[in-house]
């Protein structure tokens, strides 16, 4: 294999991943990212953790029923700003910053109004939705009052989540990061004002959720607008220029977001029979999952960037290498994490009052079954390459083949045989093939994108 012709030299206009160590892009990409969404799902934790001290155990079950109903529309989010992402940063690569502009303007009104669209065709389908999860009696009513307050907040959480992904397509790194950084700051002052402050319990932390997202996108504003310049409001021929590229990505990245909240459902489902303390577990475990591997998922956001932009520029030397980073970093960071979860396992049960087989839950998910997240992190590292590399439908297909053939028999056979637990087991289980699939095929494109190079040039 020849070497790639070097490089002229980086321009202003040119993106900052092109050069420079892969695996220091990596880390200080996921870094920043990590801080951001630590402070988001620490807070959410903390929600959690303060609805808990009321002492109610209705209120922490309809968190969790809330929660895997929101989760939907956070990654309806999530997953157009792939799009976003893939476009600008593939834009800012092979240095046409007009064109970035164009199509950063653009994705944040496909963005927006995609959002506003979830909300409204949702809202009236919440009671019912609920009922699916297993929600009963006062615990859906609960989770439904949290749901209508926090739902039409949803056009902010896209806009913000449009302009972190912005950001990071430009090799923004901290201030993508104190996009999520303000709005976990604004909820940890907000919430005990709220929840006991005034008095007002779970709809304080729904109301609290709402407001911090003004401040999300706030911060986002002052970085793409006051410091980079680079969001422009589109115009009609560029909007509808735009329609079709974005959405031809982001749809099946949608889909593929999509998966993971339905994996989610189906596990709350399979736990609802084992009653509401059992549910509340899981909802403590659904919340330290955020926490304890906010780096998987913000790296899983930080790769797309660096391999948009050396896309872009045509450095296939450099899109595998990164790969190799990210994925040494999944497994480094996996097992350090694995272990301070074993260890203070019985301290995180204790901090939020769990008791009985919720109690149970979380101790034996701390113990045994997050260091199955090395092959999660397989999954994200591999749904970002298939993403920002023209290849959607790969992640597509893998996402929503672990989350239904890689969750649904295991979970029925765990629960079945051995009730609660089993279920994580199940959970646990299931995406061990699918991250060895989705690294193998990701190689596989890798390989394709070369030959393809190549061709080209030949």
């Amino acid at each position: 294999m020849t070497e790639p012709p070097p490089l002229p030299e980086a321009t202003p206009t040119a993106g900052k991943f092109v050069t420079g160590s892969t695996l220091r892009h990596v880390l200080n990409m996921t870094a920043a990212g990590s801080v951001g969404l630590i402070a988001i799902f620490a807070v959410d934790l903390l929600n959690l953790f303060y609805i808990s001290l009321l002492g109610q155990k209705e209120l922490a079950a309809a968190l969790g029923y809330a929660g895997t109903l929101l989760f939907f529309v956070l990654s309806l989010g999530i997953g157009l700003s792939i799009a976003v992402s893939a476009l600008t940063s593939r834009a800012l690569g092979r240095g046409d910053r007009a064109a970035a502009q164009r199509l950063a303007g653009a994705s944040m009104v496909w963005m927006v109004a995609s959002m506003a669209l979830a909300a409204a065709v949702t809202y009236p389908f919440l009671p019912a939705l609920l009922r699916v999860l297993g929600a009963t009696g006062m615990t859906a009513e609960l989770a439904l009052r949290f749901t209508h307050i926090v739902l039409p907040s949803a056009p902010l959480l896209g806009a913000g989540i449009c302009m972190g992904a912005l950001l990071r397509a430009l090799g923004d790194g901290r201030r993508a990061m104190y996009v999520t950084l303000g709005a976990g700051a604004a909820t940890a002052v907000l919430d005990p004002l709220l929840i006991f402050g005034l008095g007002w319990g779970l709809d304080g932390a729904a109301v609290a959720t709402f407001l911090a997202r003004f401040v999300m996108v706030g911060m986002g504003a002052y970085g793409l607008l006051r410091v980079h310049k680079l969001l422009v409001w589109p115009d009609q021929a560029t909007l509808q220029q735009t329609f079709r590229p974005f959405f031809a990505i982001g749809l099946p990245s949608v889909l593929t977001q999509i998966a993971n909240p339905v994996g989610n459902a189906f596990v709350t489902t399979a736990i609802a029979p084992f009653g509401d303390d059992a549910v509340a577990g899981w909802a403590v475990v659904g919340r330290i999952i955020p926490v304890a591997f906010a780096a998987l998922f913000a790296l899983s956001a930080s790769v797309g960037p660096i391999l948009g932009q050396n896309l872009g520029a045509q450095r296939h030397d450099r899109l595998r290498s990164t790969m190799r980073d990210s994925l040494k970093v999944v497994v480094v960071y996996v097992l350090v994490t694995w272990l301070l979860l074993a260890l203070f396992s019985g301290l995180i049960a204790d901090a939020f009052g769990a008791a009985g087989q919720g109690r149970e839950l979380i101790v034996f998910f701390c113990v045994f079954v997050a260091g199955s997240f090395v092959f999660n992190g397989a999954v994200f590292v591999a749904n970002a390459a298939f993403n920002n590399l023209g290849f959607v439908l790969y992640s597509t297909v893998l996402n929503w083949g672990r989350a239904t053939l890689g969750v649904v028999p295991f979970i029925w056979l765990g629960g079945h045989f051995y009730g609660a637990k089993g279920v994580l087991v199940g959970y646990s289980l299931g995406v061990v093939l699918f991250g060895v699939v989705g690294v193998w095929g990701c190689f596989k494109v890798l390989a394709q994108l070369e030959r393809r190079a190549a061709q080209a040039t030949a």
